[in-house]
């Protein structure tokens, strides 16, 4: 992770279950919000979770020797030399290109901060007025 971007480093969460996503998406996210996470069946692979309301779909993330691709019924492979490039990539398909839903609002962890070790998260948004408000999932 420490060779990829800015935005892969602000959108990847580590090790977290689906269900923690599921969670952190449904309740920070917005329509076309989208995270990176460690694969829990594949060591070495990367899941990339997009909410498309009422669910959040999943897409492994493989490598190979040349680097990076999306690996989904559907969808075909098209290589990429970084996980950056992969997820920029499929935020600027055209929707007829491509068969997942539209990358449009990074989950960014550093809006959300660990309350507990339970993976209770907290996300600070400040308003415009100058005020933060936080809520609790």
């Amino acid at each position: 992770m420490d060779r990829e971007g800015t935005l892969v480093r602000s959108i990847y969460y580590g090790s977290i279950g689906s269900e923690a996503t599921e969670r952190l998406l449904e309740r920070f996210g917005h329509e076309g919000s989208f995270l990176l996470r460690d694969s829990e069946t594949l060591q070495g692979a990367y899941c990339l979770c997009v909410r498309k309301a009422p669910f959040v779909h999943t897409y492994r993330l493989m490598r190979f020797a040349d680097g990076w691709c999306l690996q989904h019924s559907g969808v075909g492979l098209r290589g990429f030399g970084t996980l950056e490039a992969l997820i920029e990539g499929y935020r600027r398909a055209a929707a007829s290109d491509v068969r997942i839903p539209p990358l449009t609002v990074p989950l960014d962890k550093t809006q959300l901060q660990y309350i507990s070790p339970g993976q209770v998260f907290v996300y600070m948004e400040t308003c415009g007025g100058g005020s933060s408000s936080s809520s609790i999932c």
